[in-house]
């Protein structure tokens, strides 16, 4: 009786890790899906007003983004796709980080996690 309860068990978990699909490489596809969703949020980003206040830390924030996002483009010119994806998602970390504390007035659901 408790083997049977065991493999059960094990049968059910495995048939749970069957359906979890392993995403362990980086491709162009995916380094295009987020290079294009950054670019898009980094020239909404520069089109937006910042908070006056803090212009000074708006455009700290803004020159990061910058900065990775170049970044992000060598590694990935360079054949380094692992260096270009976190390159390119610290970019947009850095918007969303300044769209979250409103150093950018920009609302988009589907470039910012602030909204």
């Amino acid at each position: 009786m408790k083997e049977t309860i065991a493999k059960e068990g094990e049968q059910k978990a495995e048939q749970k890790n069957n359906k979890l699909k392993k995403v362990d490489v980086v491709c162009d596809r995916r380094l295009d899906k987020y290079f294009g969703i950054t670019g898009r949020a980094l020239d909404k980003v520069k089109a937006a007003e910042k908070d006056s206040e803090r212009a000074k830390e708006a455009a700290d924030f803004l020159d990061m983004a910058e900065r990775y996002f170049s970044d992000a483009k060598h590694f990935r010119e360079q054949g380094n796709y692992v260096l270009a994806f976190a390159a390119v998602n610290y970019a947009h970390a850095w918007l969303d980080a300044g769209a979250r504390i409103k150093l950018f007035k920009v609302s988009d659901s589907e470039l910012f996690a602030a909204d």
